[in-house]
């Protein structure tokens, strides 16, 4: 995807922005059982996607970043990925 093509659809995942070549956006949690609630939930949908992020984990955060290997660069999946984790996130607030 070409910058023009990225930017029109970060418009679409709120939170997410594009960084060296990718899409990221940390989130944060209340205590490490929540965090890794969320990783746990994360590694299934993204299982399920067979598309899988760098993540960055700590006690109350979780940086979370995909891209594409395969197209050296952001794909449409990455973006998909990131409004399914959305999703999860909305879910749970």
């Amino acid at each position: 995807m070409n910058e023009a093509a990225i930017n029109a659809h970060l418009q679409q995942v709120t939170g997410w922005q594009a960084i060296n070549g990718a899409i990221e956006r940390s989130f944060r949690f209340t205590n490490f059982h929540e965090t890794m609630a969320f990783v746990n939930a994360l590694a299934w949908i993204c299982h399920a996607q067979d598309h899988h992020p760098e993540l960055v984990v700590g006690y109350n955060r979780c940086v979370v970043r995909f891209n594409t290997h395969s197209v050296g660069g952001v794909s449409v999946n990455d973006f998909i990925c990131a409004a399914k984790v959305n999703a999860l996130v909305d879910f749970v607030e």
